[in-house]
């Protein structure tokens, strides 16, 4: 969703005749778009402004806050941090070109939320990529689970109108996109606000458009899940059998106190559920390690859980407090060497499994989607194949913006590597 925002801000900046730079000390306007999910992200944000401070000092610059930590904190973060000229959360980006052409002193915060839907025209959004686009579909959740801070910084549920988000992607098509990832904090919740039709009837419509021949989606919830949306993703072929399912912790009882909404025993039915539809779907998922009374037979739950799904992938994470949360009314009862012990075990056990996953495909051919080459080895590609894996591979032709089968012949942990077989014709 970040990615997504910053290509709307890069488009919206272009568009009234800027350019980028390749260095802050080049650079006039420095725009910072934030994320508030962990305090690490914040802390990194900190010390950046430090470092434009003894910018600033130099020369005539402006700096920009923009995104989750800027809603957050509004005015409170130029008080912190006096080297911040504006402060901007995500339902705002449309002002920024009349922010900019403020002459003044005047520090500025805009945080306003808006009820309806504000759209920005896909000819505004600056792509990095000329293969695959995201698509925004909805934004903000209803769901406040314990622990996170983004009902607070995205604001409440929105959904974007399909007839926008079609015509959005059918003009990617017609621009040469061949994959597209349908965006939101909570997807499966979508409903089309002028008729009420669900995130299954948008997934049909996408799969009918010409030219798209991948299509993704971020982010699921589990509780929101139902069968009929694994039904649409074996009946549309150009749906990826590949699914990014949080589940956060394998404790019901944690997940109880995190107010997620399922219990460990339900999660693994989604899954057995999906599975049944899709015997080859792949899962990818987000782990939290010492959420306030974890215990330790709480965290060997989550590692049976580890086991028993064996994820792709996994994005995993050491619990911290995060402003306005429940959770953050409650004691950090456990110690951070605990924490940092229980993500080094989750990581170790996820590599290996991740390793014997991909060891298994040694051999074999897979379909990819080529989207950048090496600076070092011009004759060195990465892609992505259906899965989401990354797979690294050697060809003597450009193929960048193309699907290539690819024979896996060696693996990592965290990425394939392979040989190019042949290209494969757009459909």
């Amino acid at each position: 969703m970040n990615e997504n925002d910053s290509e709307r801000i890069s488009g919206l900046l272009r568009d009234e005749g800027a350019q980028p730079e390749d260095s802050l000390e080049d650079s006039d306007i420095i725009i910072i778009n934030t994320c508030a999910v962990r305090q690490k992200s914040e802390e990194k944000l900190y010390s950046l402004l430090g470092r434009l401070g003894d910018l600033k000092r130099k020369k005539n610059i402006t700096v920009g806050v923009v995104g989750c930590v800027a809603q957050l904190y509004r005015s409170g973060l130029i008080e912190e941090k006096p080297v911040i000229d504006f402060v901007m959360g995500p339902d705002n980006y449309g002002q920024i070109q009349d922010i900019l052409a403020n002459q003044t002193d005047e520090k500025i915060v805009s945080t306003r939320w808006r009820r309806e839907w504000h759209e920005v025209p896909s000819s505004k959004v600056h792509r990095k990529r000329k293969t695959s686009a995201y698509a925004t579909v909805m934004e903000g959740c209803d769901n406040f689970c314990a622990y996170c801070v983004v009902p607070f910084t995205r604001g409440r549920e929105k959904h974007r109108p399909e007839r926008h988000i079609l015509e959005e992607i059918r003009q990617l098509a017609r621009e040469g996109y061949l994959e597209i990832q349908l965006l939101g904090q909570n997807v499966n919740s979508y409903r089309d606000p002028e008729t009420g039709f669900s995130f299954e009837h948008l997934l049909k419509g996408v799969n009918r458009i010409e030219g798209i021949q991948w299509i993704r989606f971020l982010t699921s919830h589990p509780k929101d899940l139902p069968a009929s949306l694994a039904r649409t993703i074996k009946e549309a072929k150009k749906i990826c059998h590949q699914l990014h399912l949080p589940l956060q912790s394998g404790s019901s009882d944690v997940l109880e106190k995190m107010n997620r909404g399922y219990t460990k025993e339900e999660y693994l039915e989604k899954i057995q559920m999906l599975r049944s539809f899709l015997p080859d779907m792949s899962f990818s998922t987000d782990i939290i390690v010492g959420f306030p009374g974890e215990t330790e037979d709480d965290f060997e739950q989550t590692i049976e859980v580890l086991k028993t799904v064996r994820f792709t992938n996994i994005f995993s994470f050491r619990y911290s407090p995060r402003p306005r949360t429940a959770a953050a009314k409650i004691e950090d009862s456990v110690p951070f060497a605990v924490k940092r012990d229980r993500l080094l075990a989750v990581q170790d056990i996820q590599k290996q499994i991740q390793l014997e996953h991909n060891s298994s495909l040694i051999g074999k051919t897979e379909k990819v989607l080529c989207i950048g080459k090496s600076k070092k080895d011009h004759r060195r590609y990465s892609g992505r194949n259906e899965a989401y894996q990354v797979v690294n591979f050697h060809s003597d032709l450009d193929v960048i913006g193309q699907f290539v089968d690819v024979r896996i012949t060696s693996c990592g942990p965290y990425s394939l590597h392979g040989e190019i077989q042949e290209l494969i014709e757009k459909s």
